[in-house]
């Protein structure tokens, strides 16, 4: 059984013995409100890794930056109060779905410290498209509304100040809302870059749907694929930072 609970805006789930490294999660846009329910089976299939897993819930805004900041001190906070055993406080993996993505690559030690970013489904569309009706209405009423900073300043950012040379991107071949190409073309411009970009099998919400749905329709609405999917997606994290040193 999960043994989830939180602390302040984190919900923290252990491994079941000693803790192979601590992953920093942000899930995407309204999913991330409840990670512990959303992205319950990837989370729960990291710790079963070993993973000591720290999600942050939060609902999002327009003011990407002040969140990826808020994110961050979250993350420190509660992991300088945790105390984790040496080997989790010493390997700290950032892993994000979609918006999570961005909040992860602006935080403001540009990923110092970390041994790099798993990005899920990347996406950094600007507000009107994220949001159908904002286009519309801001015809309507005369305003203009971004994200700030806006995706072209995102990108712009990461290229300029990210700071790990080491980073999975990995989309699914099914995603129509992917721009995982778009960030390695930005990471690959750097003097010591070696991310990565991997396809698996789904969609844009496999890392979260398993958990979403077992948690609104019971057990027996389990599709043992998306479990497999899921499974199939922990262990690839794992074995992707297994190689690193510290």
């Amino acid at each position: 059984m999960a043994r989830w609970r939180q602390q302040n805006d984190l919900w923290i789930l252990p491994p079941a013995g000693e803790p192979r490294g601590l992953i920093e999660f942000i899930g995407g846009s309204y999913l991330a409100a409840t990670p512990q329910l959303s992205y319950r089976r990837l989370l729960e299939a990291l710790a079963h890794q070993g993973w000591l897993v720290h999600a942050w819930n939060y609902v999002p805004g327009f003011d990407h930056q002040s969140q990826a900041n808020e994110a961050w001190r979250q993350f420190r906070k509660v992991r300088a109060s945790e105390r984790a055993p040496a080997g989790a406080g010493q390997r700290v993996l950032r892993l994000g779905h979609s918006l999570g993505c961005k909040l992860h690559l602006l935080a403001p030690d540009h990923g110092r410290g970390s041994l790099g970013l798993v990005a899920l489904c990347f996406n950094n569309f600007s507000a009107e498209r994220s949001i159908p009706l904002l286009s519309e209405l801001g015809e309507q009423l005369q305003f203009r509304s971004e994200f700030s900073p806006s995706p072209q300043a995102t990108l712009h950012q990461v290229g300029a100040t990210y700071l790990p040379p080491r980073n999975l991107l990995v989309r699914f071949d099914r995603d129509k809302l992917d721009q995982s190409a778009r960030l390695l073309h930005v990471l690959e411009g750097r003097a010591d870059d070696a991310s990565t970009l991997i396809t698996l099998a789904g969609d844009h919400l496999t890392p979260a749907s398993a958990g979403l749905r077992r948690n609104l329709l019971g057990s027996w609405a389990d599709d043992p694929s998306r479990h497999r999917l899921i499974n199939q997606l922990a262990e690839t994290i794992t074995t992707w930072v297994s190689p690193v040193k510290v």
